[in-house]
This record gives C-alpha cells, structure tokens and sequence, in this order.
C-alpha cells in the first residue's frame, strides 16, 4: 500500500466521525465500517479494498468498496447498507468502465 492510499483511507475512515451528518439527511451508520468491509469481501474471494466510502445511493446509505481480485484487472464494487449491514448491490467495473468513472469524476 503505498502513502497516497494510506491517507486516503484514513480521511474516508475519519469522514464520517467529523461530519456524521453529511450523509443521508440526519441519518448516522449503525454498521461500522469494519464490518461492512468484512462483509464486501466475504463476496469477493481473496479480494482488497481498493477504495471505500461512506455514500448515498437510492435514498439508502451505504458503504461502497471497490475490490480487486488478483487474478483479474476488473473492480468488483459491492455496496453494504450502513443501517442493516446486509449487500444490496454488486456491480462488476472493467479497466474501461474505470476510466470512464474517473474522467467523470474530475
């Protein structure tokens, strides 16, 4: 894991302690994020996380990792909902797809 993923993972760890209401109206995750981790990866067989956070999707909030496999160049993106802590979606994401997203996304 190299410094910039490091830090990224600890602000989007730290995110939701300091502004615990910027997701969801008022609404504060009962899972943890360990756990919804533990969970996303339980689908994705000898999988890393890649990226993680805290988002809304479809009025739910959810916890949305993106992993990777080994064996593969695809994202496997699984979402947790922060309030069950059951998977409410996978989505596989090709090198492609990935490219497109981050095009996007700047």
């Amino acid at each position: 894991m190299n410094i910039k993923s490091l830090l990224v993972g600890v602000m989007l760890m730290a995110l939701p302690a300091l502004a615990p209401n910027a997701f969801a109206g008022d609404q504060k995750p009962k899972i943890e994020r360990a756990a919804a981790e533990k969970t996303a990866l339980a689908r994705v067989p000898g999988g890393h996380v890649k990226e993680a956070e805290l988002e809304t999707e479809h009025g739910k909030l959810v916890w949305s990792f993106d992993i990777q496999q080994p064996t593969s160049t695809n994202i496997i993106e699984v979402q947790v909902d922060a309030m069950t802590g059951e998977v409410v979606g996978m989505e596989t994401e090709t090198a492609d797809d990935e490219a497109k997203e981050a095009s996007r996304d700047k």
